[in-house]
């Protein structure tokens, strides 16, 4: 997402640096070569407070935008300790409340003190959601004025430009049952357990297949569900793939298992590609794309048999791909980059 915003302010002719914690990851080769790439030289949040507090006393940027709520409580420190003026707006991308549900209460303590802290240092807030917004004021008592919601700028060209190349599976090129994809870490997050017991009461009722595209530490557990409830002939689990566009344009259903969220950019892709879609109730992000249920269902998080019911629902009676596409309008990356620009104080190219 932050990618997408670089590409955006950079397109449009601003002076853009990107800083860089990890500088590995497998997507830089998508900036837009007008972007000036800084390297921290550190390889965590937690070590990067001397190196952006240099940055700041050398470069002085007017305006930082900061993804991520460690890395915004860094960068009050390290505006503080710079001694400039920089106008600070923090990005947060998650319902930080669920996130922390599993933790003990010390650990939630220590996570939401610094908050309570720094939070009141920071010029504006976007979230993702109006979910995470609500959740944000609740645990920073942040004014309500200084938190925005800002969609996602999830919806590009080359998203659609992906999506047309061929279907990259057997069971999308030569299809002979309705396919169903999931996509995403394989985490207690997203909940892909829950995703495929459903789909093991959809097999009862209906012949279809199942994909779930990513990789994560769950993926033994995940595979040995599989095979316990003998369906290694109809599940998949292919991993990371760099272009889900295809898979997702070529389904019959995309579904959103997920415990929790901050706005969830693969349900959003799936829709702006038409692709008939389900979802769980998770805070944050479905219950407002999808209008309460109105446009799509929505079910009980970690209800495998309405989960189930809900899928056959879809696959039995799809909606029109306009519909999908209408509901995600918002989420267009020149939408979404005009509406940061304008927190972030950018109406129009400095001279």
């Amino acid at each position: 997402m932050l990618l997408n915003l670089v590409n955006a302010f950079a397109g449009r002719g601003y002076l853009t640096d990107l800083l860089l914690i990890r500088s590995n990851s497998r997507h830089l080769d998508e900036i837009h070569p007008a972007v000036r790439r800084v390297d921290l030289g550190s390889r965590h949040t937690g070590t990067s407070l001397l190196p952006l507090t240099g940055y700041l006393k050398t470069r002085n940027p007017p305006r930082m935008l900061v993804a991520k709520d460690r890395a915004g409580r860094l960068a009050v420190k390290a505006r503080r300790l710079a001694g400039v003026n920089t106008r600070l707006v923090v990005r947060l991308g998650t319902n930080l409340s669920e996130a922390l549900k599993n933790r003990s209460a010390l650990q939630r303590w220590m996570r939401l003190k610094p908050i309570r802290k720094h939070y009141p240092d920071i010029d504006h807030i976007i979230a993702v959601s109006a979910g995470v917004a609500e959740d944000t004021r609740k645990i920073s008592g942040v004014n309500p004025n200084r938190i925005s919601v800002v969609r996602n700028p999830v919806i590009t060209p080359r998203i659609k430009l992906l999506a047309a190349e061929k279907a990259p599976h057997i069971w999308l090129s030569d299809k002979r049952f309705p396919v169903i994809i999931g996509a995403g870490r394989l985490t207690l997050q997203k909940d892909f357990t829950t995703l495929i017991r459903a789909f093991a009461e959809l097999s009862q009722k209906l012949e279809a297949r199942l994909i779930i595209l990513g990789e994560g530490e769950r993926r033994d557990e995940l595979s040995q569900l599989v095979a316990q409830l003998r369906l290694k002939e109809k599940v998949e689990l292919p991993g990371f793939t760099p272009n889900p566009y295809a898979y997702m344009a070529a389904a019959d259903l995309f579904v959103l298992s997920s415990r929790w969220e901050g706005s969830p950019n693969v349900l959003t892709e799936a829709m702006a590609l038409g692709t008939p879609v389900v979802s769980t109730n998770c805070p944050s992000g479905p219950d407002e794309m999808l209008d309460g249920g109105r446009i799509a269902p929505l079910v009980p998080v970690g209800d495998c048999g309405k989960l189930a019911a809900a899928m056959e629902m879809v696959l039995r009676n799809p909606p029109q791909p306009g519909a999908m596409r209408a509901a995600v309008r918002e989420y267009e990356v020149e939408l979404s980059a005009t509406r940061y620009l304008e927190i972030l104080g950018l109406t129009q190219v400095d001279d």
